[in-house]
């Protein structure tokens, strides 16, 4: 496409949107039906500039009219109920059910991961030693010391918010740096892994395997899933970027990072689940037993949630992409 012949043909189109759009509320019936055809008429434009053509002067200012045009004639849209409800019944529980394929194997082979590393650190006193000094795993491992005491020797509601916000941050950088083809994900968890083997080995070692199961499984189980899940949907984004499928690469960018956004706040709730569990029910005076019950229903709920009510909605045709309506027009592309 000759660019020059293309701005010359069409220029007189894009200034006459830009004089509707300066005086868009005393337009006449006829002018804003005018605005309209012009709105889609840039919008083709743009797409065709971007695919043959791109010119990064030319493409921002057409950007911006586009963005100007689509808000004149949608109008701005707020968020309602509507749109929470949906985002709770369909859009989050469906984006976490398309990955399962990911995060599900990620979850598999990262508790592999950890219980080699328990088992290497507990029947190998020499890296043990490399961790701590001997008076201080003692002091780590022994009854009521700092293994025990961690989740009871903060306010609940303090450590509570606090273990919130550290798992959400994580969770979030395992969403966001996953476009980076994945590979700062797998550090992230490698490091989560190592430190619950760590914790693992250094307390089985003592012979307190089954105090400090009974410590992480009631919060862990719930909070490691959600940890997974993020992990697995940045990896998913990651691998998108070398394969994009039958989509345009930025396409198929845009599509899958709206979903990991909506993933981002959903998997915030369920972390605040997380840390309620780990900040009330773990140091409570609750049996262990009844401590991992809640552990075990809080998980069993979520995988439900997934696979029930986040199955149907996948299967009904649910993204976790936003609305279509709210999504940028795309020019088709020949095969």
């Amino acid at each position: 496409m000759d660019l020059d012949v293309f701005v010359s043909a069409h220029r007189a189109e894009w200034d006459r949107l830009d004089a509707l759009l300066r005086r868009q509320r005393s337009l006449t019936g006829a002018e804003t039906d005018e605005l309209v055809t012009l709105y889609q008429r840039t919008a083709t434009h743009l797409s065709l500039i971007q695919s043959s053509a791109p010119d990064p002067q030319l493409t921002g200012r057409l950007t911006q009219l586009v963005a100007r045009a689509r808000s004149a004639v949608t109008g701005t849209r707020r968020a309602s109920w509507r749109d929470v409800t949906r985002f709770l019944t369909q859009g989050f529980p469906a984006a976490v059910y398309r990955s399962r394929h990911w995060w599900v194997p990620t979850a598999l082979i990262s508790t592999a991961v950890a219980v080699l590393l328990g088992w290497w650190i507990g029947t190998h006193p020499e890296v043990q030693s490399s961790i701590a000094a001997p008076d201080e795993l003692r002091e780590l491992t022994r009854p009521g010391g700092l293994y025990e005491t961690y989740y009871s020797s903060h306010q609940a509601a303090a450590f509570a918010a606090q273990v919130w916000t550290n798992n959400a941050q994580a969770a979030a950088m395992c969403l966001v740096l996953g476009v980076f083809l994945g590979l700062p994900v797998l550090w992230i968890l490698f490091q989560n892994m190592l430190n619950l083997g760590i914790g693992a080995g250094l307390m089985s070692s003592a012979g307190r395997l089954d105090t400090f199961l009974g410590l992480v499984l009631p919060h862990g189980l719930l909070e490691l899933t959600a940890v997974f899940v993020a992990a697995g949907t940045g990896l998913r984004l990651g691998w998108t970027v070398i394969d994009p499928g039958p989509r345009t690469r930025r396409t198929a960018l845009a599509e899958e990072g709206r979903a990991a956004v909506g993933m981002a706040i959903g998997l915030a709730l369920v972390l605040f689940v997380s840390g309620a569990i780990e900040g009330f029910v773990t140091p409570s005076g609750l049996p262990t037993w009844a401590r991992i019950t809640i552990g075990i229903t809080a998980e069993l709920a979520f995988l439900a949630y997934v696979y029930v009510v986040g199955g149907r909605a996948a299967r009904a045709g649910e993204t976790g992409d936003v609305e279509a309506a709210e999504r940028s027009a795309e020019v088709p592309t020949a095969a």
